[in-house]
């Protein structure tokens, strides 16, 4: 029990004294998640918008997928892209793999369908009439689309919010794609897990008590945008 409590205090001196190595995990856990779910947004909300209210033949089965996709094995998006990125691959020569952008793309691959089904919900949901009273008004399709976006604005922020909280806590496409490299792509979860198998627990503690801290304060906003 005193070796918990040492390493629990040992932890928290890390986090307060604002130790490099921690900041710089940190840094990278931050920068790639939020790099990945603005691209996320910027494909996912317009095509969870156009799915929500264009009616076409598949569009079940776009839904279908899409909410498959959401339960993704994040080492399947990982040995996938491994694949692509690597030296052999089709997409070697770009050198991505084992940088924070092969990273980036993996996270933003799986927080994409959350987007996307979460938007797609939101219009679901919205009133009908939006669109409808815009463009008898003489707004343009593209008008109405953005008024009916502005009336759902809450649940479109929601659905970033959880898209980034799945990429925030993901291991297996950092680890895969990242390599785990120090000062380079080493994030709050692959370092946990480093760490913690080399004995280094109070370090992987600090970095456990930062990831939760992240965690609680993106479901708390998440939770304020329900209530909303």
């Amino acid at each position: 029990m005193s070796e918990l409590a040492d390493s629990l205090f040992t932890a928290v001196e890390l986090i307060l004294s604002f130790d490099r190595e921690v900041r710089l995990t940190v840094w990278t856990s931050l920068y790639t998640s939020f790099s990945a779910i603005v691209f996320a947004a910027l494909f996912g909300i317009p095509a969870g918008l156009w799915l929500g209210i264009k009616h076409f033949r598949g569009r079940r089965v776009v839904i279908t997928l899409l909410n498959t996709l959401m339960a993704l094995p994040t080492v399947v998006v990982g040995l996938v892209l491994f694949g692509l990125f690597s030296r052999q691959g089709p997409a070697g020569s770009l050198g991505l793999l084992f940088t924070p952008w092969a990273m980036i793309i993996g996270q933003m691959l799986l927080a994409t369908p959350i987007v996307v089904n979460l938007v797609l919900s939101a219009v679901a949901g919205s009133d009908k009439r939006i669109m409808d009273t815009a463009l008898t008004l003489g707004a343009s399709h593209f008008q109405a689309s953005v008024q009916l976006l502005k009336e759902i604005r809450f649940g479109v922020m929601a659905a970033v919010i959880a898209g980034f909280g799945r990429v925030i806590a993901e291991v297996g496409v950092a680890m895969m794609l990242g390599g785990n490299i120090r000062g380079l792509t080493r994030t709050m979860t692959t370092a946990i897990a480093l760490e913690t198998s080399k004995g280094e627990f109070a370090f992987a503690l600090a970095l456990g008590i930062v990831l939760l801290g992240v965690a609680l304060i993106v479901n708390l906003f998440l939770n304020f945008l329900q209530q909303r």
